[in-house]
Formats: C-alpha cells, structure tokens, sequence
C-alpha cells in the first residue's frame, strides 16, 4: 500500500474541488458524471469517495469554497468604500449582482438550493453576524435609525439572498437585477435617520 504525504493528499483535494467547480458550473450537479469528473482531475472515484464521501459531499465543499470567496469580496468592499454607509450599501448591491454571475448563480443558487437546501447554517450564520458588525458600527455612528443589530442583521440578509434566488430563477435575470436594486435602495433609506 502507498502512502500518500499530506501536501498530496491536500493537492488530491484541491484538484478535485477545481475540477468538480468546472463541471458544476459547465454541465449542473445532476448531469455532472463522477466517472467525467475523476477522469478529467486524473483520479479515481475512490480519491472521491475519500475526500469527500460522495458527490453531494464534493458540491457542499465547493458551495464552501465559493461561499469563502464570496465572502472576501465582500469584505473587501465594505472595507474599499469612501464611507462606511456607501460600504454598506455597495455591499448589499454586490450581494444581488453575483446572482447574475454564471458560476455562483448555477452552484449557489441553483445547485445548492435543490441538493443541499440552500446555504448551510453556518455560512448563514457567519453572514448575519458579519452584517450586524456593520449594522451596529452604523448606528453607534448615528448613520442609521437606532434598532436591534441581530435583528435587522437578519432581515436584511434573508431579504437579500431570496432576492438572490428570485433574480437567478429567471429567464430575465438582467431585468430582475435591475427591479431588485430599486427595491433594495427604498429599503436602504428608511434606515436613515428622518432629518
């Protein structure tokens, strides 16, 4: 029997995941064959089996990945922002535009929205938190109306990723996109302080 070191095993798992992310996005998790895919990555479906235990387990590590990155970009936009409020508004937008993006709409919310039940709990919960860090820098700074951070953390995020599903659930997502910034900017507002 070979043993295989650590930097191959985690070389084994990275190729998978990238191969698996460009079938996902090319083919869709449920006309993606494993036997493709292995023989694509140059493995067996036993180094599957192994890394990941099955193909749902291999779309959840890449609904992982992509959530990580996805999670970066966002970071990087609040902090890239002139004012936090305009960092907070871009971000919110950013949200629904990568509903448009090929590869997050087909993966996220499509793929993982039918195999895994959408978002798994911690992701969502690490967005909320993430929110409410921002929500309530917002209001210690007077920028928006005072009102429990968790709470409008929460709302804001499940609003934002249905508003996600229902733009890539269309065969006029540019048009979707479109009346979701609208209605993303009247929400936005009425958090501001009435002057």
């Amino acid at each position: 029997m070979v043993r295989r070191t650590r930097a191959e095993m985690e070389e084994t798992r990275a190729t998978l995941l990238t191969t698996a992310r460009h079938f996902f996005k090319e083919h869709g998790f449920a006309e993606t064959s494993m036997d493709d895919l292995t023989a694509q990555a140059g493995l067996t479906r036993g180094a599957l089996y192994y890394h990941f235990g099955d193909k749902k387990g291999l779309l959840a590590a890449v609904v992982e990945q992509i959530d990580d990155e996805m999670d970066q970009r966002l970071q990087e936009i609040s902090e890239s922002a002139a004012d936090p409020w305009e960092g907070f508004c871009s971000r919110c937008r950013a949200c629904l535009e990568m509903a448009l993006e090929p590869e997050f709409q087909r993966i996220m919310l499509r793929d993982a929205k039918a195999v895994l039940g959408g978002f798994s709990p911690e992701s969502q919960r690490h967005c909320v938190q993430s929110m409410q860090a921002l929500i309530r820098d917002l209001i210690q700074q007077g920028v928006i109306e005072e009102a429990d951070p968790e709470g409008l953390a929460s709302l804001i995020y499940g609003s934002l990723a249905e508003a996600a599903f229902w733009i890539a659930d269309s065969d006029e997502s540019d048009t979707r996109l479109a009346q979701g910034i609208a209605a993303l900017n009247l929400l936005l507002r009425g958090l501001r302080p009435a002057k």
